[in-house]
């Protein structure tokens, strides 16, 4: 039977209860939605809304339907027509009339809306302790090849001598600021909506502040309009999500590249890479490849949340049931992308030799050689031309910086002399960088 069964004459068409149900995606909330109605019946008891006595049962009865799902004794039925009504109607076959006292002074709105805060407060812990490994996978990653030297790259173009170590922790500062992004969304949810009834709160004399405090809440919702349609905090959530994916798309489109015959600065683990069924050396980087394809996943999710929520007004609206999946989404693919792709980098081996050898080819201790110019007196900007000219000239003899001689290099200047060679050895450049 539905819970608002009363008001209607006859039951609602089999297409209608499909398309509004939600339990194959809400009851994933089982767990948050037992521990708000033992949270809220023990309000109740203890201001004398309900009796202790019914307050008892109702929480030993939670207690056990949690207890016999997490054990495999009862099983959701995917029929009923969510989570929140299949609890309460088995609560109430177990203990009889007492369990159809929980409902009092609630509504399902401010029931959801505390159930997705308490299921998204978890969600952030997962995923906060994923990024932290991530990062120690990054910090160490670079530690391990900490004096390797790499070309540092602006539009794809050799630009300047970077360590493998420097380029490695602009991927942990990335990630350590989606942490603070989480952690501060993760706060400003931490409020409870229990109370806001419907809309409009409730005529029994209930005690919000304690059920936020049994439930771990630094805070209740100040207005009970607010409390039941607000979901800014799943669109903060999936906004801070979607920079997650931007910055692992952005490492998986590097590892994705240095994997690659044109760079192979890298080789990943052969059990984290895949082959082709008809090409036998391929040896294809396949989890960068969907870290980088799930990224418009969770920007999708991120629209969807922004969409269904622009133009409702206060306060419910069933719209919002849209909400759960694509948040539910995004920090399922966020989960699963850090989870692969931490051991992913833990077991990738770096080639240094390919990477000097490609830092000592593309010119990228040119700004140090003006530097150098500079050191002697010359205006930058003379320097700088002077310096292309030198480029120029070793790209028509086929020489690198390194190799042309010191009388080459004094035909187009006569401040240069063999202390060049020393401001540009790579190893130096990248030294007085402090990379």
């Amino acid at each position: 039977m539905k819970l608002w069964a009363g008001r209607f004459s006859k039951e609602a068409d089999k297409r209608t209860n499909d398309f509004n149900s939600s339990i194959s995606f809400d009851s994933r909330m089982y767990a948050q939605d037992i521990e708000g109605s033992i949270a809220h019946a023990s309000m109740l008891a203890a201001k004398g809304i309900i009796s202790q006595e019914d307050g008892t049962a109702i929480t030993a009865g939670l207690a056990q339907i949690k207890k016999d799902i997490e054990e495999g004794r009862l099983l959701i039925d995917p029929n009923a027509e969510d989570i929140h009504t299949f609890i309460e109607q088995t609560l109430t076959e177990r203990i009889g009339e007492a369990g159809k006292r929980l409902h009092t002074g609630r509504s399902r709105n401010d029931q959801v809306a505390l159930d997705i805060r308490l299921y998204l407060r978890n969600e952030c812990d997962e995923v906060l302790s994923l990024l932290d490994t991530v990062i120690k996978s990054i910090d160490s990653k670079g530690a391990e090849y900490a004096d390797a030297i790499m070309p540092g790259y602006t539009h794809l173009q050799r630009a300047q001598p970077i360590t493998f170590r420097a380029h490695m922790l602009a991927y942990s500062e990335m990630l350590k600021r989606d942490i603070s992004r989480i952690e501060d969304a993760k706060k400003r949810m931490n409020s409870s909506p229990l109370g806001s009834g419907a809309l409009s709160g409730t005529t029994y004399p209930i005690d919000r502040a304690m059920t936020a405090s049994l439930l771990g809440f630094d805070s209740y919702t100040a207005s009970t309009l607010d409390g039941v349609s607000d979901r800014d905090f799943c669109i903060e959530l999936a906004g801070a999500l979607s920079l997650v994916m931007v910055h692992l798309s952005r490492l998986s489109e590097e590892v994705i590249l240095w994997c690659s015959w044109e760079f192979k600065f890298a080789e990943l683990d052969d059990a984290f890479s895949t082959g082709s069924s008809i090409m036998p050396q391929k040896k294809n980087p396949d989890i960068t490849e969907l870290v980088r394809g799930k990224s418009g996943r969770v920007f999708g999710d991120l629209m969807t949340l922004l969409t269904v929520m622009k133009g409702l007004p206060l306060a419910y609206n069933k719209d919002m049931q849209e909400d759960k999946e694509a948040i539910f989404d995004a920090f399922d693919t966020v989960k699963i992308c850090l989870s692969t792709i931490a051991p992913m980098i833990d077991t990738m081996k770096m080639i240094p030799e390919n990477m000097r050898k490609a830092a000592a080819g593309g010119f990228i201790n040119a700004t140090d050689c003006a530097d150098y110019l500079v050191s002697k007196g010359l205006p930058f900007r003379d320097a700088y031309k002077a310096t292309g000219e030198v480029v120029a000239l070793c790209i028509r003899t086929g020489n690198t910086l390194e190799t042309l001689p010191v009388e080459e290099y004094k035909k187009i200047c006569d401040s240069f002399d063999d202390g060049v060679y020393e401001a540009i050895a790579l190893e130096n450049c990248v030294k007085r960088r402090g990379m």
